[in-house]
C-alpha cells in the first residue's frame, strides 16, 4: 500500500486556531494514487465528562447556545450537553475534566473514570475528545458554575434522572454527539 504524501498547506484563517488546505495524495481503490483538497480546522484535544450521582440516581448536564446548531436548523440554538472543553498547554485529560466540570457545574467530581477517546468530526477537524464518566454528590456543597464569564460563557445546569436520561436517549432527545456517546456508555456499563 502507498503511502499519504501532503504536497501543500495553505492557511486560509488563523484568528484563533489555524484553518489550513492541505492538498495530498493517498491510496484509493485497488491503491490507485487519489489527488485531494481538504480544509482542516486545526483544534486542539478536548475532554467531555458526564456526571453521574448513584445515590440520587441523577445525571448532571449542561444547557448552553451553540452558534453552529443555531445556523443549521436548530431554532434556539441550545444544546444539553456533557461539560466539556479543551485541554490547556500542560494539562492532562484529567486534570481538564475536573476543571472544566468545576467551572461548568460548580462540582466537584471523584471517581473519574476514562470511557474511550474519539475524533468527533475526523473528515474536518483534528480535535481529538477525551471521554469520561465521574461521580458528584448532588446534595453536597457545591460553588456558582456556569461557566466563564470572560469567555462569554452563559452555561445552565441540568439535572436529569436515570429514567428521564434514558428515555431521552431512547427516543433521540440528545443532539450532541459527545454527550450521546456518554450517555450509551453510562446505560451500557452501568459503572463509574
Amino acid at each position: 500500500m502507498s503511502e499519504v504524501k501532503i504536497f501543500s498547506e495553505t492557511i486560509l484563517a488563523e484568528k484563533k486556531y489555524p484553518l489550513k488546505e492541505i492538498s495530498f495524495e493517498k491510496p484509493g481503490h485497488g491503491g490507485k494514487l487519489v489527488k485531494q483538497l481538504h480544509e482542516i480546522y486545526y483544534r486542539p484535544d478536548a475532554v467531555a465528562v458526564l456526571l453521574v450521582d448513584h445515590q440520587e440516581q441523577t445525571i448532571m448536564l449542561t444547557n448552553q447556545f451553540r452558534i453552529a446548531s443555531y445556523i443549521n436548523q436548530n431554532p434556539s440554538g441550545n444544546l444539553i450537553e456533557a461539560c466539556a472543553g479543551l485541554i490547556d498547554e500542560g494539562e492532562s485529560p484529567e486534570q481538564a475534566a475536573l476543571r472544566e466540570a468545576l467551572e461548568e457545574t460548580g462540582y466537584a467530581i471523584y471517581n473519574l473514570k476514562k470511557v474511550g477517546a474519539v475524533y468527533p468530526s475526523a473528515g474536518g477537524v483534528t480535535e481529538f475528545l477525551h471521554l469520561f464518566i465521574a461521580e458528584y454528590d448532588s446534595k453536597g456543597e457545591h460553588e456558582k458554575g456556569g461557566g466563564l464569564e470572560e469567555e462569554g460563557e452563559y452555561i445552565e445546569v441540568v439535572e436529569l434522572t436515570f429514567e428521564q436520561a434514558k428515555s431521552s436517549l431512547i427516543e433521540g432527545r440528545f443532539n450532541d454527539a459527545k454527550t450521546l456517546l456518554l450517555v450509551q456508555s453510562f446505560f451500557l456499563n452501568q459503572q463509574v
